[in-house]
């Protein structure tokens, strides 16, 4: 698919020009003298404090490398050419996000937003919505772009956060994509990983060191359409879509991510590329699809419809449960500090898939019903993270328990299923 600029909070380009997602900037040093050039050209004067941000390379921008600014959009290399203040460094720094019309994705906008960044959200609204990232429209530091990963993208900017990842192959392309754009610009990269890597874990909990249990070949279960959401899955050998899947094992998404780590870490060694993994644990809150198939939002949705809540298996299956706020706030300090990772983004708190239920009951209806249905093929039994390095390397840990955090997301679900925070009684 091709680019399709949705807002940009500046003014709009004439109706003539084709639009680029690579703005147009016009650079100072456009209308300097040879001479004053040559005077502040750290080449001819290694005397000058000031890096050149108009190197002859081709950049027409700066970039940061290794915490500080380099001269060269396409220097990827591991020489750093010029220092500048931390402090300044934070200022002004131009984001993008991919996935950021998502759930994670817009709340991580809101904080790059508050803090002051411009952030250029990318999204195919594949499970993203517009409605999610609307309250930015009017921000001159925001603009969006309906564009799918797995088609290259041209834009100059310092950090990258990818975020957009579903369960198909657009995982590994849209990430090698984004990884050439961080080694073209000079662009830090935070790829978001899973706790999906360690599959069915023998190890409990799970530390970054742990290669994990993963089924490399998946199977699915066809049981009708479902509108015009598409869904991926493998039947008798060949990947289809625009169909409901059921009972799926998703190895295309752990195996997709287990790839993306690894590519993530060849641009890093092979091309000096600033990289940062997180590897995130199981997240709820606000702006959650609603019919995601995720256990939270399965429960509270069926809660709210007065429908039985689904336990599969005998619900002794344990996750663990962080809070959205929590997460974006591990990521922020992962692509700011200066460890690359991978880390485990999650709560430790664990709960078993009953007890969840029962949470839920307590904060929608006592009087929930709890049906209980054959377990999953290949449903990991445990999955908690060790979160030891991330509370030691980046001063993280989770804040917000489950009781607190449940009812804000109820209240987001029952205004977007019955409007104004009106439930349907039944």
């Amino acid at each position: 698919m091709g680019s399709e600029l949705i807002f940009r909070g500046h003014e709009p380009h004439p109706a003539s020009v084709t639009y680029s997602p690579k703005p147009q900037k016009q650079w100072l040093a456009e209308s300097l003298s040879p001479a004053l050039i040559f005077a502040i050209h750290p080449a001819n004067n290694p005397y000058s404090p000031i890096p050149n941000p108009y190197a002859s390379s081709g950049s027409t921008r700066p970039a940061y490398q290794n915490g500080h600014l380099a001269t060269s959009g396409f220097g990827f290399g591991l020489n750093p050419v010029g220092k500048i203040p931390l402090g300044l460094k934070r200022k002004g720094l131009r984001i993008v996000v991919t996935g950021g019309a998502g759930f994670v994705g817009s709340h991580l906008v809101d904080r790059l937003i508050s803090r002051g960044d411009s952030v250029i959200v990318v999204d195919n609204f594949f499970t993203g919505r517009k409605e999610n990232v609307m309250h930015h429209f009017g921000n001159p530091r925001f603009e969006l772009i309906r564009h799918d990963v797995v088609e290259p993208l041209l834009l100059e900017v310092d950090q990258i956060y990818h975020l957009a990842c579903p369960a198909s192959p657009t995982n590994v392309v849209g990430t090698l994509n984004m990884l050439g754009l961080a080694k073209r610009v000079g662009a830090r990269f935070l790829l978001t990983s899973t706790s999906e890597v360690y599959g069915d874990p023998l190890q409990h909990p799970q530390v970054e060191t742990y290669w994990g249990n993963v089924n490399p070949i998946g199977w699915s279960i066809f049981v009708g359409w479902r509108g015009k959401r598409l869904k991926f899955g493998l039947l008798e050998g060949h990947l289809c879509h625009l169909g409901y899947w059921e009972h799926s094992v998703r190895s295309c998404y752990d195996e997709g991510k287990r790839t993306a780590e690894t590519l993530t870490m060849d641009y890093h060694r092979g091309a000096g590329v600033e990289v940062r993994i997180a590897r995130i644990f199981n997240t709820y809150g606000p702006r959650m699809c609603i019919d995601d198939g995720r256990v939270v939002s399965n429960f509270v949705a069926q809660a709210l419809r007065k429908e039985p809540l689904t336990v599969y298996g005998d619900g002794k299956q344990t996750r663990s449960f962080q809070y959205v706020s929590d997460l974006v706030e591990g990521l922020m300090r992962l692509m700011e500090g200066e460890h690359v990772g991978p880390f485990n983004l999650g709560n430790p708190g664990e709960f078993t898939m009953l007890e969840l239920a029962q949470v839920v009951q307590e904060t929608i209806d006592p009087n929930a019903q709890i049906e209980f249905r054959p377990n999953t093929e290949d449903d990991p039994h445990k999955r908690k993270p060790d979160i030891s390095k991330a509370k030691e390397q980046l001063g993280w840990e989770p804040k917000v328990p489950l009781r607190k955090g449940l009812p804000m997301m109820v209240s987001d679900f029952r205004q977007r299923i019955f409007g104004d925070h009106k439930e349907n009684v039944a």
